[in-house]
């Protein structure tokens, strides 16, 4: 098996969503081993479902500070994945003169789905629990 990245950035559209339920189950199931962030392509704020749906397996993101790829105080990541094809873009020209793996997992956007409120949690809970699936997947089993 590689060697795990000691640093990951997840990254989307607004940095308010799936990046930051990305970093939070990183950090949850592997933060004592790599340090996981996340960034946006614009200024957003977190979602209040995003927050709901985390809250639910124990994960707090509701102090989360909704940051751009220009907000970055560090830009030395290992690996960058993105969660949207805009991201994606960014994290390309971000990365073109470092050394640092890329790789983009497309992912739902939550907030595009309409219905009652347990309609639209449910998507949330599904794009948190697909992040999770893949993260287990990609950096290995957890305790």
């Amino acid at each position: 098996m590689a060697r795990p990245p000691g640093s990951v950035l997840f990254a989307c559209n607004f940095n308010a969503v799936r990046s930051p339920m990305a970093a939070g189950l990183g950090r949850q199931l592997f933060g004592d081993r790599i340090f996981f962030d996340s960034a946006g392509v614009r200024q957003g704020g977190v979602d209040g479902f995003a927050i709901a749906a985390m809250a639910e397996i124990d994960i707090d993101i509701s102090r989360h500070d909704a940051k751009t790829f220009e907000d970055l105080e560090d830009t030395s990541f290992d690996l960058v994945i993105s969660l949207t094809p805009e991201a994606q873009h960014k994290a390309v020209e971000l990365t073109r003169t470092m050394a640092v793996e890329l790789e983009y997992w497309p992912s739902l956007d939550p907030t595009g789905i309409d219905g009652s409120r347990e309609v639209m949690l449910d998507a949330f809970r599904q794009v948190r629990d697909d992040l999770r699936r893949r993260i287990m997947e990609r950096f290995g089993g957890a305790d």
